[in-house]
């Protein structure tokens, strides 16, 4: 199958610039834009329309929608099959039952077929909130990093979503694409634009560079803000797309930098932590530190103090760094 003739306009990206918004909801406006755009889109849900926003989709393209059920692994390999017949299927439910109980037909029956599926997972991350660990995917990027010829990518703000979102049905192959539950605030300028395997940076720092995706975005800023101001040379880095990883832009920030911090809302176990530092301890090896959750499930409570709870702010990457050159 050839390129996906399905480039977003100018207006519709500006739709999204500027405004505080659930990545969710930047998805489920989008999947319209695209439906209205391409009828080989179809639409896939496990019975979970109105929180993932599918059901946007559903109301305007009833028969292009298909709500499988509480039925994962049926979802998955009915959007293969659907893929292999030309059509272009978003497979979506929350992170953790995507990625959790449907693995086994991610692997088999989208990725070692190469099928051209999209899963648009949602409730990534603890900001799921009260739902509590059973629900909060802390392993998700993990999960899909490690499977052969999957795509993995964490947008930052509702415009990146909608970006991403479009990104993705133009590229052919498994794409994984992870979005959360509570609103974000708008991070990426105006003239942004969302390449698949491209890093963004707001400023390279000569002292510490600060990589992170999702939410972790919008606190790497405001950390970075507060280092610059007390003489702390701090950069920041967008890596949504954590695979493909940016290595070009990796080596450029690894070889400005005395100190890198990743930041993420997921295990520091086989995410975009990980990532960085298999990649700069082979090529470029600098000091590191990760920012993310240690080895642990979720808990039960408000995302903004689970936020805190797990260090995922802007107040624990400056101090992760101030301790850092106290050394």
């Amino acid at each position: 199958m050839g390129k996906v003739e399905c480039a977003c306009t100018l207006r519709e990206i500006s739709d999204f610039y500027g405004k505080d918004m659930a990545t969710r909801d930047a998805y489920g406006i989008t999947l319209v834009e695209l439906g209205k755009k391409n009828p080989d889109i179809v639409v896939l849900d496990a019975d979970l329309s109105c929180s993932t926003k599918t059901a946007n989709f559903a109301k305007n393209f009833p028969d292009r929608f298909f709500n499988i059920g509480v039925s994962e692994q049926d979802m998955i390999g009915v959007a293969a099959g659907l893929a292999l017949t030309g059509k272009i299927p978003f497979a979506s439910t929350f992170a953790i039952f995507a990625t959790g109980r449907a693995w086994e037909q991610i692997r088999q029956t989208v990725c070692y077929s190469n099928a051209n599926v999209k899963i648009v997972a949602t409730h990534g991350g603890i900001t799921v909130g009260e739902d509590g660990a059973t629900h909060q995917a802390l392993e998700d990027v993990a999960l899909m990093r490690v499977i052969p010829g999957m795509t993995v990518i964490v947008p930052a703000d509702a415009y990146e979503t909608s970006q991403a979102i479009f990104s993705a049905t133009e590229y052919y192959g498994p794409v994984y694409i992870r979005l959360g539950r509570s609103k974000v605030p708008s991070v990426m300028p105006e003239d942004y634009k969302f390449q698949i395997g491209r890093a963004y940076i707001f400023k390279l720092g000569k002292d510490v560079n600060i990589i992170a995706n999702g939410l972790m975005v919008a606190e790497a800023l405001k950390a970075s803000e507060v280092l610059n101001r007390e003489g702390i040379d701090t950069g920041v880095a967008n890596f949504s797309s954590v695979k493909p990883l940016d290595e070009e832009t990796l080596l450029k920030i690894a070889k400005s930098s005395k100190l890198i911090i990743t930041a993420e809302e997921h295990s520091i176990i086989g995410g975009i932590g990980s990532a960085v530092a298999e990649f700069i301890s082979e090529n470029f090896p600098v000091p590191m530190r990760r920012i993310g959750t240690r080895d642990t499930f979720g808990c039960s409570g408000s995302w903004k103090e689970l936020l805190n709870f797990y260090g995922l702010t802007a107040e624990n990457i400056i101090k992760t760094v101030k301790d850092f050159f106290r050394r």
